[in-house]
């Protein structure tokens, strides 16, 4: 007999030899023992969960004459009939081959026949959502109204490409997903019933690698099996997946995370000329880098991920070195690139780009990189590598006894202080004849430098300056500016600050209705008015 695959070999032939799906297995043995069958089904879910094997098994227990346990018996002269491939009662139909609205057509004329050696008329049409919108308006009215005869158990991977006609009309069962743990005993159970050796940790990658499918695992396992003649290893598991040798993505990880970018780029070099392609280094670096957060994450890390010990020490030893947010930053690069190797020409540099951005995160702008900073800032801090400068240390106890008036706004920088030489000659040049339209912006620059409140230097920036004399006159542009300028600590801080210029004799005014007159608006009136006697009092 030629070979079979082993998830057609092991496909259940009982509801009970399903893998989880419990919710599922429930609902249609009751069904079947109260005989309470529906006309129209709906499985939906992953591929390889079994939808499809249980379409069979429910199909041949409806029309067994003594089911057991809700699944056929194999026994009674019904099972035997159906088991036949040359029975018409239960029909398969593959929607993906077969979508037309021609069909449809058929299947609704034959529908109409009696069964002939069952109960019921079966019809399993798989991958469902692949029908065209005619397939399915004319199976529509078949599907709501079909004899009494007849029952239809549609499946699909894509119930959200079903019109909501058909999704009304059927029981909807949604398969789940299998958990690792329950592949691991299915596979456990396969490998021992063919009879062959198995190490734990193999198991477990098979079993990682289905993604939650049964079939998917078994055409894995099916290839291991074939590759080792002896024991299935670990080594053996990781050669047929085309995985990179561990100690290599372990050592790229460290790397990486330790922010060696030259070394990274070496290791990375190394594994791409041993043929490696860049899509399988990105699955594999992931899936180490996943590792080390599980085990600086988890106290039962090791149960969780199931790897050898000597790997699991290494993986350890990794996660202990660094810090959980470069983990996490490198798995979030490396998980964004995923799909730019897709579609990229060059995905090898889209793939070191990636690397050296990971290594390098004082060049990157992102909130863990900053947060990095931060925190090599802080340590720098506690060591004593940076402290604060003299000068500012001084002013610290002055800056703190002078009380604040106001809240502060947020103001730029202040500039740098000019050298004692320099300032010495701003003093002396801020009242020389020549020097005096400058008079201004030395004092702004002397209320920037040491006045704590921003409101204050807000309210100055509006001020008109003049000379009267040695009188050096600040005029408000409203009444509101003015007083608030007149009070006792803001008038301090502008004399402290004109001070520090060389200017003791100042006044603060207001600017009044006869200051806002201007010669210009005086000849206008002239102008306008030129009959008319203008005296200006």
């Amino acid at each position: 007999m030629a070979y079979q695959a082993l998830y057609r070999t092991f496909r259940p032939a009982t509801l009970s030899g399903l893998v989880r799906q419990e919710h599922i297995v429930k609902i249609l043995v009751n069904q079947i023992e109260t005989d309470r069958v529906g006309h129209a089904y709906l499985f939906c879910g992953p591929r390889g969960t079994g939808k499809t094997s249980t379409a069979k098994i429910f199909a041949r227990a409806i029309n067994c004459e003594h089911p057991v346990d809700g699944s056929p018996c194999g026994e009674c002269g019904t099972c035997r009939a159906l088991s036949d491939p040359a029975n018409l009662d239960i029909t398969e139909i593959d929607a993906a081959s077969n979508n037309g609205v021609s069909e449809m057509r058929d299947l609704r004329e034959k529908v109409q026949y009696p069964p002939v050696a069952a109960r019921y008329k079966v019809y399993i049409v798989d991958e469902v959502h692949m029908l065209s919108d005619s397939a399915f308006n004319a199976l529509l009215k078949t599907l709501e109204e079909p004899p009494k005869h007849a029952v239809f158990i549609l499946a699909t991977t894509e119930p959200q490409k079903l019109p909501a006609t058909i999704l009304s009309r059927c029981m909807r069962f949604d398969f789940k997903l299998i958990p690792q743990k329950d592949l691991e005993e299915h596979l456990k159970r396969i490998l021992r019933e063919i009879g062959k050796e198995y190490e734990e940790e193999a198991v477990s990658v098979i079993a990682r690698a289905g993604a939650g499918s049964v079939r998917d695992m078994l055409s894995i396992a099916d290839i291991c099996v074939s590759y080792s003649r002896g024991t299935l290893t670990y080594a053996d598991v990781n050669e047929v997946l085309g995985a990179a040798d561990f100690d290599e993505i372990a050592k790229l990880s460290e790397a990486i995370l330790t922010e060696n970018v030259s070394d990274a780029l070496t290791k990375t070099e190394q594994l791409l000329s041993s043929g490696k392609g860049v899509g399988v280094l990105t699955k594999d670096l992931l899936q180490c880098i996943n590792y080390c957060s599980v085990a600086g994450s988890c106290r039962n890390a090791n149960g969780i991920l199931n790897l050898p010990a000597e790997m699991f020490a290494q993986i350890s030893r990794i996660a202990a070195a660094a810090d959980g947010r470069k983990i996490l930053r490198a798995a979030e690069i490396f998980t964004g690139i995923e799909a730019d190797l897709r579609y990229s020409l060059s995905p090898r540099i889209v793939f070191e780009t990636a690397l050296v951005k990971a290594c390098l995160p004082a060049a990157d702008l992102d909130e863990l990189s900053i947060a990095r900073r931060l925190d090599a800032l802080e340590e720098k801090l506690r060591g004593g590598a940076v402290s604060a400068s003299p000068a500012r240390e001084a002013r610290a106890p002055a800056l703190e006894e002078a009380p604040f008036e106001e809240a502060p706004f947020d103001e730029p920088p202040p500039e740098p202080v000019a050298p004692p030489a320099r300032r010495a000659a701003e003093r002396v040049d801020a009242l020389s004849p020549d020097k005096r339209k400058g008079a201004f912006g030395y004092f702004m620059r002397a209320l920037r430098a040491n006045a704590k409140n921003g409101v204050l230097f807000t309210m100055c920036q509006d001020l008109e300056p003049s000379f009267e004399g040695d009188t050096f006159v600040l005029t408000a542009s409203n009444e509101v500016i003015y007083r608030s300028l007149c009070r006792e600590a803001h008038h301090k801080s502008v004399a402290a600050a004109l001070e520090s210029i060389g200017i003791t004799d100042f006044a603060i005014r207001c600017k009044s209705a006869r200051e806002d007159r201007t010669d210009e608006d005086i000849e206008r009136l002239k102008r306008n008015f030129s009959g008319t006697d203008i005296q200006e009092k």
